[in-house]
């Protein structure tokens, strides 16, 4: 049976503790890309008199907030993760309707953002500051760490879970209040999110959710005079917006943007690793992670076996609905980030590359109501093309020979992002070179360019970030501030 707006449930704004409606009314419907007839939910299309509430409830609640024990607010943490946990196979569900992904990648990263939220818990116990030796011998000095205040966090659509409590867990962590923007494409899972705050019982104001558009509460969330730092994932054009906003104002920020991330495979590399961890990298999330594999670069002695391999791998991924078992590929996101993906095909056509296999919409029975997209290879694809250059954000792979190792790092770096890169092979001067001379800030020997950490630094070089880092210890960089302490004895 289709499913109408009449049907489908509402959903609300979080503001200061209660569930609100957007003041204009507005509203606009989350679709589920594999079939364009079911509405997910329907979720308020907000203004800037919704932000200004939500800033306003945060400010109000800040003072008190950052004053709260951190191991108090480490518990209210805790049972966040556990309320998550508990609700992990229906919130996986309602991201896979929403965005896509298969089923089993969004249970993963469900309890990903449980294990985020468990892991910023105990920092709330964890020692912050350090005494420094003072030049008078009675007195004392050292230092403490602070919270920002407010912190504004505008999030994307591909990772509606995990990107979210990685920003929003530290913040709230280290003592700030929280202003959150999601994508709409993932809005119902954010709503979701937000009820599992308001169920652990932090305080009113603490967290505020503000569903709308990009160009109205993301931009007023970076001109806000009430927001004292902003943390964004999203597309270099707008990362570059809001840094401009945050820096007239003198407001703290940190981006997170594009990539186009390559992988080299050196002659003597495991064929076989690299062909699976290539089209994992590539094709998992249908290609939509900033971090996921774009450019393959082959020596030209094992490019034959390689691409043979590679395509006949590629030729057996079965494509279809994320809730479906059986799928190993979803759809694309929404309509317009199917037709991006499209134009990039044509693009790649029009540009004199080789279509290998995929670069079609696929339309037939099933799929026909969704944003299905082939898996698709090219080969004879030079540093000049679009396919080489630009960010896809689709399952799209561009094959690169070249004549050695040196070649490949040089074809690698030729980017103006540099987020995460990979090289599959055996020799030990291979790796040392690779991790010398390559570009980016997540370097990774033999394993694919996908995936990340929680505990460990996270961020690119170039355009692909901004200059701090996020997750892991180094989260307390962004979400705090050094203040220096001097007593005379």
């Amino acid at each position: 049976m289709t499913v109408t707006q009449t049907t489908a449930p509402q959903y609300r704004n979080y503001i200061n503790g209660e569930w609100k409606d957007a003041a204009s009314g507005n509203t606009v419907a989350s679709l589920n890309p594999a079939n364009r007839h079911d509405v997910v939910g329907i979720v308020p299309n907000s203004g800037r008199e919704d932000l200004d509430a939500a800033v306003a409830a945060a400010n109000a609640a800040a003072k008190a907030w950052s004053r709260m024990a951190g191991p108090a607010r480490g518990q209210l943490l805790y049972k966040a993760a556990n309320i998550l946990e508990s609700r992990l196979d229906d919130i996986a569900a309602t991201m896979t309707r929403e965005m896509g992904k298969t089923f089993g990648e969004a249970k993963g990263e469900t309890a990903r953002g449980v294990a985020l939220l468990r892991y910023y818990a105990g920092e709330g116990s964890r020692k912050i500051g350090d005494v420094i030796p003072a030049s008078d011998a009675s007195g004392l000095m050292f230092t403490i760490r602070v919270p920002l205040g407010v912190v504004g966090v505008i999030t994307p659509w591909n990772f509606p879970v995990a990107i979210p409590m990685w920003k929003i867990a530290p913040a709230l962590a280290y003592g700030n209040t929280v202003v959150w923007k999601p994508a709409t494409e993932t809005a119902v899972t954010a709503a979701k999110l937000a009820e599992v705050f308001h169920e652990a019982g932090f305080p009113p104001g603490v967290v505020n959710l503000v569903i709308g558009s990009g160009s109205v509460v993301g931009q007023g969330i970076a001109e806000h005079p009430g927001i004292h730092g902003i943390s964004f994932t999203g597309s270099n054009p707008v990362g570059k917006r809001i840094s401009q906003a945050a820096l007239a104002r003198g407001a703290k920020y940190q981006l997170e943007m594009g990539g186009k991330n390559p992988v080299i495979v050196a002659r003597d590399a495991d064929l076989d690793l690299a062909v699976n961890a290539t089209i994992s990298g590539a094709f998992r999330s249908t290609g939509q992670k900033c971090t996921a594999t774009s450019r393959v670069i082959v020596e030209k002695d094992i490019y034959p076996a390689f691409r043979e391999k590679l395509l006949e791998k590629t030729r057996t991924l079965r494509i279809g609905d994320g809730l479906d078992e059986s799928t190993w590929l979803g759809p694309c996101a929404s309509e317009s980030q199917m037709e991006t993906v499209l134009s990039y095909i044509q693009k790649g056509v029009e540009e004199g590359a080789t279509l290998l296999c995929g670069g079609r919409r696929l339309t037939e029975g099933r799929l026909a109501d969704g944003f299905f997209v082939e898996p698709t290879v090219f080969e004879n694809v030079t540093p000049d093309m679009a396919i080489f250059r630009e960010e896809i954000f689709g399952p799209v792979i561009a094959l690169v020979q070249a004549e050695n190792l040196e070649e490949a790092i040089r074809l690698a770096n030729d980017s103006e992002y540099g987020l995460s890169a990979s090289i599959f092979t055996r020799d030990i001067g291979n790796v040392l070179a690779f991790i010398r001379d390559m570009d980016a800030g997540l370097v990774r020997v033999n394993e694919e360019t996908a995936g990340v950490e929680l505990q460990a630094p996270f961020g690119g070089m170039k355009q692909s970030s901004s200059h701090s880092r996020e997750q892991g210890t180094a989260a307390i960089e962004f979400y705090t501030s050094v203040k220096t302490v001097f007593i005379k004895g």
